[in-house]
């Protein structure tokens, strides 16, 4: 007979093992049936109690999970945001609905209610997809900080775009620095694995001028001053975790403004601390059920929105991190404080713009709303006129459109005759810059002087569309990330 031991000490059960084994050793050597019958008697006795103690604990997990790196004291998960859900889609033998009614996230709504059931802290976590608790101390996985080696030589690059192989070293120099020229980059690097999502956003530039992208489950440090790869950092999962591609792909960051501290949203609906100057993890906070698309930074606060179009408020320096929230209808795929800080813009794949007001703790209806035909995922605030904000359109639009959000209009639209994926504006040039997909390929620098825009530069060298764009502090230099695995750097 074979036992299936599921609770307790690993000790207590092992010395459990040891005594049953010598117990079955002595029943095979007895010769007479008195005996055997008292053996049996014993062993149903024994076997029982092993039962009612197994029943009276815990299940334990069918894969033991080690504590890996402890929390920081004072550390506390928001009791808002216990439970997680992964996007891949259930198992037949699983129940529909686990934990939160129909799979919506937790908000928090001025005066109405919880949507969820608060789990206790000491509650697993249900992840349906792997049909079994994971513990907080799962998500608290800890990052590896790995330094740059320093490597000399331009990597040869042969045929066309499409033949980079994915074995080319991140921020691996594809061409020699060239001389600025109109609408010629000045260097072009290697971007392998760099994921082909319209609503992500992988790519920002600090305030110090480094550039953060995200490749995969990875994200790499890049010096823009001295054009060298500082170094990347990464979840390392220990042995009996889920896979780190799995629990922590990248679908998100942000740069705070001071530039010491970077944002990280995963597609599992965490959001990662990182403080860059010491390499070292700060806190996750398991704050949605969905992807996380947008992050966007207000002064010590931040904000993060995700595909169920949830937004949430949240200060780090508190245990429980959730401080407000908003809901919208569409699924969000942009998000963006005003550099003063006043507002909050909002984007949904069903084309609409939404302005909130600074107070996050207050109303949760937005103070104005805007339409276009497509999704708002390319969007941007004016540094110098902080009441005009623009927007890019997709491929069934493609129009660039600056609007006035005090009184809800359209100041000024200029067909671009190309699918918008990215914008920036470059505040001390005073410029506007978008980055298309089909059918061009090509970034593109428009001056604007209100109400009208014009075009100024179009710069050609992506084989597919730019997915993502960054500026330098000064605004003298654009990076653009594509869908063909290549970073651009470009004299403005």
């Amino acid at each position: 007979m074979r036992l299936k031991f599921t609770g307790g000490d690993s000790n207590e059960w092992d010395n459990m093992r040891r005594m049953l084994r010598d117990f079955v050793g002595k029943r095979r050597h007895c010769s007479f049936k008195g005996q055997n019958d008292a053996h049996h008697a014993s062993y149903k006795r024994f076997r029982r109690r092993i039962i009612q103690r197994s029943s009276s604990e815990g299940p334990a997990a069918s894969t033991p999970l080690s504590t890996g790196r402890q929390c920081e004291p004072g550390f506390e998960f928001d009791a808002v945001c216990q439970r997680l859900e992964l996007d891949s889609p259930q198992r037949p033998h699983e129940p529909a609905q686990r934990g939160l009614e129909g799979n919506k996230e937790a908000t928090l709504g001025g005066g109405g209610s919880h949507r969820s059931a608060v789990t206790p802290p000491n509650t697993p976590l249900i992840i349906p997809a792997r049909g079994r608790p994971v513990t907080e101390n799962a998500l608290e996985q800890g990052w590896v900080w790995t330094a740059a080696l320093q490597r000399h030589g331009i990597a040869q690059q042969t045929g066309s775009d499409d033949d980079i192989r994915s074995d080319l070293q991140p921020f691996a120099p594809l061409n020699k620095a060239s001389v600025s020229l109109q609408g010629k980059s000045v260097l072009k690097l290697a971007a392998p694995s760099l994921l082909n999502d319209y609503y992500s956003n992988l790519l920002d530039c600090s305030c110090n001028g480094m550039i953060a992208l995200a490749l995969g489950s990875s994200v790499y440090l890049w010096n823009s001053e001295t054009r060298a790869l500082v170094g990347h950092f990464d979840p390392s999962p220990q042995p009996g975790r889920l896979c780190r591609q799995t629990l922590s792909s990248i679908s998100s960051l942000c740069w705070s403004r001071d530039g010491r501290a970077l944002c990280i949203g995963t597609r599992r609906g965490e959001i990662w601390l990182w403080d860059v100057e010491h390499k070292q993890n700060m806190r996750c906070l398991p704050s949605h059920l969905s992807v996380v698309r947008a992050l966007s930074w207000k002064q010590q606060l931040f904000s993060s929105g995700s595909v169920l179009g949830h937004i949430h408020h949240h200060d780090p320096r508190a245990p429980a991190a959730l401080v407000g929230a908003a809901v919208q209808q569409e699924g969000l795929c942009s998000l963006q404080w005003s550099p003063g800080n006043e507002w909050l813009g909002s984007g949904s794949t069903d084309g609409l713009l939404r302005i909130w007001d600074s107070d996050i703790a207050g109303s949760h209806q937005p103070i104005t709303t805007m339409k276009q035909p497509s999704a708002v995922k390319a969007m941007g605030w004016c540094p110098w006129q902080r009441k005009m904000i623009a927007t890019g359109g997709g491929c069934k639009d493609r129009e660039l459109r600056v609007w006035d959000t005090r009184s809800g209009t359209c100041v000024t639209s200029v067909d671009t005759n190309s699918q918008i994926c990215s914008l920036r504006w470059a505040d001390k040039k005073r410029r506007l810059v978008t980055g298309h997909g089909l059918p061009h390929h090509h970034v593109i620098c428009w001056d604007w002087e209100f109400p009208s825009l014009s075009s100024s530069y179009h710069l050609t060298g992506h084989s597919h569309r730019v997915l993502h764009l960054a500026l330098n502090p000064d605004g003298t230099q654009i990076f653009s990330a594509g869908a063909d695995q290549c970073v651009h750097i470009w004299d403005m």
